[in-house]
């Protein structure tokens, strides 16, 4: 699996793709990324003080991602990762975190800030639309109003592809978050082991019909496979 890799198109930055004890919600119906997790705390620090080791500050951003939220790595990762930030010279770092671990957003964001680094926060919110969200997905976002869900956060992923959705269906989710957040980044979804499979006609009008428009904004960041980031892939042997 890989778990370092440098993003030099949109917004360049280093992105490592750490371990930790794991997502606590594990309900979302498509997702089975959470099976990358240790209870270990021990092992975990070893997985990612070599993922990090490879972080050299060449675009002064790094992007941080594990199967959960931020506060699912363990204290020794979080020291590592504001020492590797002030070491190399980053000056913004972007975490991920779970709708229901928003409040401890503010902490995280004082930490670094300490050091002159900026903290940008990443939602799973998959889509505006929230009976879809909740009855199909079971994201466990209690809320619907999309300027009441950016309140902690800075940007956010949305998921598609996914049988129900159309193309006004993703350009609406893809305007409102542009409206409500710094960023938007778009997943299509990868066949895996849920019962929730990608939708080939979906898919085409994605790349058909949305596409097109939003490929070359510079605040929409669109994976067709969930590797392009250049982490991820299957587990090491």
């Amino acid at each position: 699996m890989e778990r370092y890799s440098v993003i030099t198109d949109k917004n360049p930055r280093e992105i490592v793709l750490l371990r930790g004890t794991g997502c606590k919600w594990r309900r979302c119906s498509f997702c089975d990324y959470h099976l990358d997790f240790s209870r270990n705390e021990a092992e975990n620090f070893a997985v990612n003080s070599e993922a990090l080791s490879h972080v050299t500050g060449v675009c002064g951003k790094l992007e941080v991602i594990n199967s959960g939220s931020f506060c699912d790595l363990d204290s020794e990762t979080m020291k590592l990762i504001h020492t590797v930030c002030c070491d190399k010279g980053i000056k913004e770092i972007h975490f991920e975190c779970h709708w229901r671990d928003r409040s401890a957003i503010k902490a995280l964001r004082e930490s670094f800030s300490f050091s002159g680094i900026a903290v940008k926060v990443k939602i799973g919110v998959e889509t505006f639309d929230a009976e879809y969200r909740e009855a199909v997905l079971i994201k466990g976002i209690d809320e619907s109003d999309p300027a009441k869900i950016a309140a902690d956060f800075d940007e956010c992923c949305l998921l598609f592809g996914l049988s129900g959705q159309t193309a006004e269906s993703m350009c609406r989710d893809i305007e409102t978050g542009l409206e409500n957040f710094e960023r938007v980044c778009v997943n299509i979804m990868t066949a895996n082991s849920t019962d929730v499979k990608p939708d080939p006609a979906v898919i085409r009008a994605f790349a058909l019909e949305v596409r097109p428009d939003y490929e070359n904004d510079p605040r929409v960041d669109i994976l067709m496979e969930n590797t392009d980031f250049g982490v991820g892939g299957e587990e090491d042997a």
